[in-house]
């Protein structure tokens, strides 16, 4: 059963994020009507707030993309920032759409909730089968909330709400900080500064050798509009570019993009993360959609933004 967006009005919660700015974008293209709004006006963590918010505007459906994100170093100073925050948003803004008879949700989880060690590539079954990463446990737990939540309220209550996972992101509209951002953007932000300051080297965390794939974001929206149209399985679904790549690999490929030719000075007593990540993303093809950005393109997209905008 296809939910047809047409006519639709559609609440895209964190709108003015990464991924959420990237799905308002996508669904622009479409004809149906954009519901956001503002931390400002509501914040999602208030349960009765974010209730009323609901019962007044009465979307059609809901994509939940407010999330509190971070890269290794945010989640280990925050753990109770991350869990907190994002298992609020998650709790609240389901029960708000059950209450409201939302038609459809689709909440945006992590491919961080899979087990550290889970056989790669990753099927949707692995989720729960082993201990986390310590280094984004907290978020993880919080997002794992989000995902079981709608498994739950469509046993329950009959609700079509679904959960994604997607690989790790990157693209225009990230935050930047190299110290609390993904690791595409903080990369970009050093090689960026090692450039302009001429720096002989740059330091990264860890060796280089775990293995991720890395998507760009409009894809990923592309990705998300498409499975919020045509998937409907509570069990959660993969979104992979099937491609992997070392840390090592994505360093070197963004400093090629961003014109820094020193050295790469890699800190080992850092942590690395997760050793592989690479997930199996067969239910995403079976529905007809394959990611058409590469890394390379990606990654000299973000820049041209990041120098346009940062």
């Amino acid at each position: 059963m296809d939910f047809d967006v047409t006519g639709k009005r559609i609440l895209v919660a964190g709108h003015a994020g990464l991924v959420g700015s990237a799905i308002v974008r996508k669904l622009a293209s479409l004809p149906c009507e954009i519901l956001t709004v503002s931390h400002a006006d509501l914040d999602l963590r208030r349960q009765t707030d974010t209730e009323n918010w609901f019962a007044e505007n009465r979307p059609d459906a809901v994509i939940v993309a407010a999330a509190h994100v971070g890269g290794i170093d945010a989640n280990k100073t925050y753990p109770a920032k991350f869990l907190y925050d994002n298992a609020s948003i998650a709790v609240n803004v389901i029960e708000a759409a059950r209450a409201a008879q939302v038609e459809k949700l689709l909440y945006l989880s992590a491919a961080c909730t899979y087990p550290r060690m889970a056989e790669q590539p990753i099927h949707e079954d692995a989720l729960m089968t082993g201990a986390l990463e310590p280094t984004n446990e907290w978020y993880a737990i919080a997002k794992i909330t989000g995902m079981k939540l709608c498994e739950a309220y469509n046993r329950e209550h009959g609700c079509n709400f679904i959960s994604a996972q997607p690989s790790s992101l990157y693209g225009p509209g990230d935050n930047f900080d190299p110290n609390e951002g993904h690791v595409v953007a903080g990369m970009m932000t050093k090689f960026h500064q090692a450039k302009v300051d001429d720096a002989p080297s740059v330091g990264l965390w860890g060796t280089g050798t775990p293995i991720r794939e890395f998507m760009y974001i409009y894809d990923v929206a592309d990705a998300l509009v498409h499975i919020l149209g045509h998937y409907t399985d509570p069990q959660p679904i993969n979104v992979g570019m099937g491609i992997g790549t070392t840390i090592k690999e994505l360093a070197e490929t963004i400093a090629d993009v961003v014109g820094y030719s020193g050295e790469l000075d890699w800190d080992t007593d850092r942590p690395d993360g997760m050793p592989k990540r690479m997930l199996d993303s067969g239910k995403l093809t079976a529905l007809g959609w394959e990611p058409p950005t590469s890394l390379r393109d990606g990654l000299a997209k973000t820049y041209e933004w990041y120098r346009a905008n940062i």
